[in-house]
């Protein structure tokens, strides 16, 4: 995939932190553009956010994940900033500014299983995991998304295959 997407990772609304997301082969130029200088891989950096280097949007924290060691198996940086949607929509803006494209709903998930990073049932286990509302449906998304589940399957499958040869 070559376009570079961005998103608010968070629950939308007011709050402490809110993070924006962004996977791409351009993250890392867009996060730097934002950011200045990024962490080494795998780190968070102090930073302040700012539009063209010109107006300063917030104060935060920015973390860099490598590809294809990340999530989605592209390059890709958060940008933790305070929690108010203006602040959330300038980071966004900006980053459409430079160059990324606004992520559709459930696309770092998709993206994590297009390069391989998860299957089909860790995907759907995103989804269950977000809307768990009891514990044991809880404890049963996070086994999925493990691979527990897949293993058990994949398991199963190779037993039915050895017994159908």
């Amino acid at each position: 995939m070559e376009e570079t997407i961005v998103a608010q990772a968070t629950p939308g609304g007011r709050g402490g932190i809110a993070v924006v997301r962004l996977s791409g082969m351009s993250a890392k130029a867009v996060g730097q553009m934002i950011c200045g200088s990024l962490p080494e891989a795998w780190s968070l950096k102090p930073c302040s956010f700012s539009r063209c280097d010109v107006e300063v949007i917030d104060s935060g924290l920015v973390a860099f994940f490598a590809g294809p060691k990340s999530y989605t198996g592209e390059d890709v940086v958060e940008l933790h900033c305070h929690g108010n949607p203006l602040i959330v929509d300038s980071l966004v803006s900006s980053a459409v500014g430079f160059g990324a494209r606004i992520a559709e709903p459930g696309e770092f998930t998709k993206r994590a299983f297009l390069n391989d990073k998860i299957d089909l049932t860790q995907a759907e286990a995103v989804s269950d995991l977000i809307s768990a509302k009891t514990e044991t449906s809880l404890r049963g998304a996070n086994a999925s998304f493990s691979g527990d589940f897949s293993k058990a399957i994949n398991t199963s499958i190779d037993r039915l295959v050895e017994l159908r040869v």
